[in-house]
């Protein structure tokens, strides 16, 4: 059985998890609750980081965009088209990603002493974030009810968005947006696997 090395509230070990969910892998996967603080991680992942999936030779998949593209094509390739849609979809996700990484950077702010935070800083993420919103809304209508990497993605950042920012309300200026996250989000991969502390 493969190990997956989780946290509850990682937006990153979500999309692995929604991965599997949606190749019906699930029930292969041993979820290995694992604190990135914890000095023992770093012999899975040298960097520390989370999701590590370790594969049933013992080999280590780091990275949720490996481990999600390594599931889906054990299963056909579904979630990570072949076509010309791939580099869209792969786009998308980057997108979305870096959206994510700019938001856990504006958390791990406001986790500091009040003295040392930068408001410069928080602001520079947050640009990123911003402007990631601006350019999906631009898409939003045209992603129907199509299910890849992508668009999963896109669901995944906006519901860490509620999560940790939720004083920060994103639909009213995205309205093409929230009306795809709402229907989206009736899906059971994405039902069974909010984040919470």
């Amino acid at each position: 059985m493969m190990k997956l090395r989780y946290g509850s509230t990682s937006p990153f070990v979500r999309k692995v998890l929604v991965t599997a969910i949606e190749t019906g892998q699930d029930g292969e996967i041993e979820r290995v609750k694992t604190n990135t603080a914890d000095p023992a991680l770093g012999q899975t992942n040298p960097l520390n980081k989370i999701p590590a999936l370790t594969l049933e030779d013992g080999s280590v998949l780091i990275d949720s965009a490996v481990i999600c593209e390594f599931l889906d094509s054990r299963k056909g390739g579904k979630l990570f088209p072949k076509d010309a849609s791939r580099w869209p979809t792969l786009s998308r996700m980057a997108l979305c990603d870096g959206a994510l990484d700019a938001a856990i950077l504006r958390r791990y702010e406001t986790q500091r002493p009040e003295t040392l935070r930068s408001i410069e800083w928080d602001g520079k993420q947050k640009t990123k974030v911003d402007q990631a919103l601006d350019a999906l809304e631009k898409e939003a209508a045209g992603f129907g009810d199509k299910i890849d990497i992508g668009t999963l993605t896109v669901a995944i950042m906006l519901d860490y968005l509620d999560f940790r920012f939720a004083q920060e309300p994103w639909r009213d200026a995205h309205p093409k947006l929230a009306a795809w996250h709402k229907a989206i989000s009736a899906r059971p991969s994405l039902k069974s696997t909010m984040p919470f502390d």
